[in-house]
């Protein structure tokens, strides 16, 4: 974190700011629109450990990776996350590459993310969105068929968003 009384102009709000002290607008602005913690997600009961699915929320649209009706969707989904920082910082199901979970643990923005990049192409170029990965709307499978749609992914980081590309 960067000190407040040092930063300048120049640095960027997420840099300067606790979670907890961004704006409505700066908040929104984390999201790099990846639709990951849009996928059906599986706990196991006895150990803890997620499992993320290729199966997305039925408000997902899975061309765009945005929510359908994003203000509503907490009462649509009933199960639909508003996160918060205290969130952010305690939930395991989050992926590795959210912004809200590297902030809340310390870490930087990628090269990917659009408020670093200027554009949200990077998202898919990085391999980090869901775009063109889902298999199914979760009103589109059956329950006892869930299970088998597990995948790695979700959970993971693209080798690609790993390093900035080199540029020719």
């Amino acid at each position: 974190m960067v000190d407040v009384a040092s930063a300048g102009p120049n640095v960027p709000f997420w840099k300067q700011k606790t979670l907890e002290e961004m704006s409505g607008e700066e908040w929104e602005s984390l999201c790099d629109g990846c639709g990951r913690c849009c996928l059906v997600k599986l706990e196991d009961e006895d150990t803890g450990q997620y499992y993320a699915t290729d199966i997305a929320c039925r408000l997902l649209n899975a061309e765009t990776c945005q929510c359908r009706d994003y203000a509503n969707r907490q009462s649509i989904v009933s199960d639909c996350v508003r996160l918060t920082p205290s969130e952010a910082r305690s939930l395991g199901w989050l992926p590795p590459t959210c912004a809200y979970r590297l902030l809340a643990e310390g870490m930087d923005l990628p090269w990917w993310h659009p408020l670093v990049s200027g554009r949200p192409e990077t998202v898919i170029e990085a391999g980090v969105s869901v775009r063109g990965r889902i298999h199914a709307s979760e009103d589109d499978v059956a329950v006892e068929d869930v299970v088998d749609r597990i995948r790695q992914w979700p959970l993971a980081w693209p080798k690609r968003a790993k390093s900035r590309p080199s540029r020719a």
